[in-house]
């Protein structure tokens, strides 16, 4: 079984006392924002079951994120907007959503563990890790405070917009997705970048 304290512990014991986990959720749909979620927890943090949100059933998934919230020594979240990810592209998108996330914190953290392979300019030490969301704590609690945050935004851009399932789907590309937009064309929360495929085999 996996310590998912390990990097965290790297990171104490390298002197960095608070130890920030980032990740994201929502780069690959068609609709809706990027959400990211920065999350420090405390040295004896214990949340049984905690693991990387995509490995975990929905229910899970949300009542963990009521556990984290409470646990964590301090927690932000935030979004880049859909006119955001057309104007600088969903990778800088997602680097905009992530600083605004450590800055939702209202604590400064000594080093920042990203999930990925790419490092968002936040202006302090930061360290990617691939799989990180199941490497570490502090991004997997991360990558559930994204997931969950956005998946309840999605819930209610589905009663603006019935029609294309969003809270089933969550804007992912699904044949449901594709048959709705096939029917009413897109609405406003679409994504025009993502969208290129679908126009070019219509």
């Amino acid at each position: 079984m996996i310590d998912l304290l390990q990097l965290e512990r790297q990171c104490w014991e390298g002197g960095f006392d608070l130890v920030c986990g980032v990740d994201e959720a929502g780069r690959g749909p068609l609709a809706g924002p990027v959400c990211a979620a920065a999350v420090i927890l405390p040295r004896d943090a214990a949340i049984e079951g905690l693991n990387d949100s995509k490995k975990l059933s929905d229910a899970k998934r949300r009542s963990l994120y009521d556990c984290i919230t409470s646990e964590a020594y301090a927690y932000g979240v935030a979004f880049a907007s859909v006119e955001e990810i057309e104007e600088v592209n969903i990778l800088n998108a997602t680097f905009r959503a992530m600083g605004r996330a450590v800055a939702a914190m209202g604590v400064s953290p000594d080093i920042v563990l990203v999930d990925g392979n790419r490092q968002p300019p936040l202006g302090m030490p930061t360290r990617t890790v691939i799989g990180g969301d199941g490497l570490s704590a502090s991004i997997a609690a991360a990558s559930i405070l994204a997931k969950v945050t956005r998946d309840r935004l999605m819930e209610a851009l589905d009663r603006e917009y019935p029609q294309y399932g969003f809270a089933v789907h969550k804007g992912y590309g699904t044949r449901r997705h594709y048959e709705a937009l096939t029917t009413y064309g897109p609405c406003p929360i679409h994504r025009p970048s993502f969208l290129k495929k679908f126009y070019a085999r219509a």
